[in-house]
């Protein structure tokens, strides 16, 4: 066979000099084959390379065994922690993976449901590229109108129906804004009581929940603490040119919270890019900020657990595959990490 080129059913047919009927049974139902033809028609398929189309058997027998993975952010360790349950638990069940990496792209996000849906794939496991009211692509209807199970994971799609696995962002907010009030703001004072958010986008249901979580706690608190809040997305880059750019205009405030660990490492380098000795102010954020004790940096952070987030909606999906007709949401709850 030529390099490159997929040997089919039919290259072995010819090389054995039988039917394609015959050595389709050969591998795929032996016990209809004579031992001896069986045998030959095996041969040759190892000698010549010969592969299994896992999918068209899925096909055929309407039982497929693949899950799809669509998320826009997998350059977030959080959504990698969370990806890498899904496969292992995924493998424990017989289903492969196929992960689609949108890059915040609508245009890519309904490319790879359309290829799902396509594949005839079991479910979907589903990160939109954002969870502001207003974005309501058209797949939503597909993915209704199909019978592919779907389970929305972290982000979710406004007043969809599907099933989810989020997190308590107003809890997380709360607790952060509990923690900074308990140990640093109280005892400060004048320009010093004051906060910085770094939120998401400002029409993110995350960002808000998780910015509601901080004014009602401060709201319960007799204080004097200001608020100021920047919008941006959910990465480093961004979060680091906010930072700064308020760094230059304004004093300094008692703490800084950053809405995911990328937003609060943006922080810590706007911090370092002015000079500002990080010791003389606190920093808290959210989700696990991995390898800065070989720094000696502690920064502390309500941490979700991403692998059971992962494992929840990988059992949230097997559940509606295997009939379940309500769709459910699950709330991860995190903790506090100092």
């Amino acid at each position: 066979m030529s390099a490159g080129k997929r040997v089919t059913i039919a290259d072995i047919a010819r090389h054995v000099g039988m039917t394609n009927i015959t050595v389709s049974r050969a591998l795929n139902r032996p016990e209809m084959v004579r031992a001896d033809t069986r045998e030959r028609i095996q041969r040759a398929a190892r000698e010549l390379g010969y592969v299994p189309n896992a999918f068209a058997r899925a096909l055929k027998r309407s039982d497929s065994r693949l899950i799809g993975v669509v998320t826009a952010s997998i350059d977030n360790p959080f959504y990698a922690e969370m990806i890498k349950s899904i496969s292992r638990h995924a493998k424990q069940h017989d289903y492969a993976i196929m992960l689609f990496d949108t890059d915040g792209d609508p245009a890519l996000e309904s490319m790879a449901i359309d290829s799902l849906l396509s594949y005839q794939a079991a479910g979907v496991i589903l990160s939109p590229v954002t969870d502001e009211p207003d974005y309501q692509p058209d797949y939503i209807k597909r993915l209704a109108a199909g019978s592919m199970a779907v389970v929305q994971l972290d982000r979710t799609l406004h007043d969809s129906g599907f099933s989810a696995v989020v997190l308590d962002n107003v809890w997380a907010g709360d607790c952060a804004a509990h923690y900074l009030l308990e140990r640093v703001l109280v005892q400060r004072s004048g320009n010093q009581r004051r906060l910085l958010v770094v939120a998401g986008p400002e029409q993110s249901q995350i960002s808000r929940q998780r910015l509601a979580g901080v004014q009602q706690r401060l709201a319960g608190h007799e204080s004097d603490v200001a608020v100021d809040v920047l919008w941006g997305d959910y990465n480093l880059p961004l979060a680091q040119a906010e930072v700064a750019r308020y760094l230059a205009h304004y004093p300094v405030p008692a703490a800084i919270f950053g809405f995911n660990q990328l937003i609060t490492l943006g922080a810590l380098r706007a911090l370092r890019e002015h000079g500002i000795d990080r010791r003389s102010l606190d920093v808290v954020g959210i989700d696990r900020l991995p390898y800065l004790d070989i720094f000696g940096i502690s920064v502390p952070c309500v941490v979700h657990d991403g692998y059971r987030a992962g494992r929840e909606a990988l059992e949230l999906l097997l559940t509606q595959m295997a009939g379940e007709p309500s769709p459910r949401t699950v709330i991860v709850r995190g903790e506090l990490l100092q």
